[in-house]
């Protein structure tokens, strides 16, 4: 991992893909430290999920957050979670804009979809232990 030919637009797109790591790692937390994966359950059930899908959008959230914060098949990784964010805004889109509002909104699960579909098209960034094949060569030369 030699550093000193990075740019810093690819120390940018490592901020960016580390900040939305540790995103996802506390989105999933709060599934299990605050609302309890039980309860998680339930609430899918309560808007039409089967409570079952909580397990695996918990893991997939932090499995993905920690493949991001490390930098492990970045570009992948963020785009495979588009879709988990995608359901979530689609069950907040009710509730109004402030994730804040009764039952949450919509704006940090639309957020989380604009950073992670960002990182896709930018990259891995400057620090990455796993790099996305096609895009090494790019950063290089950057």
């Amino acid at each position: 991992m030699d550093l000193s030919n990075s740019s810093p637009a690819a120390y940018g797109v490592t901020l960016l893909r580390v900040s939305l790591g540790v995103m996802w790692v506390a989105h999933a937390l709060l599934k299990l430290l605050v609302f309890t994966l039980p309860g998680t359950a339930q609430f899918f059930v309560s808007v039409g999920f089967p409570g079952f899908l909580a397990y695996p959008v918990f893991a997939t959230e932090l499995l993905g957050g920690i493949a991001l914060v490390l930098g492990v098949y970045a570009r992948q990784t963020a785009l495979a979670l588009v879709p988990v964010m995608a359901v979530a805004a689609w069950v907040h889109w009710p509730n109004g804009w402030v994730h804040t509002s009764a039952g949450g909104g919509w704006e940090y699960p639309v957020f989380l979809i604009a950073a992670s579909l960002s990182l896709w098209l930018l990259g891995d960034g400057a620090v990455a232990l796993r790099r996305s094949a096609w895009l090494a060569p790019r950063l290089q030369a950057a």
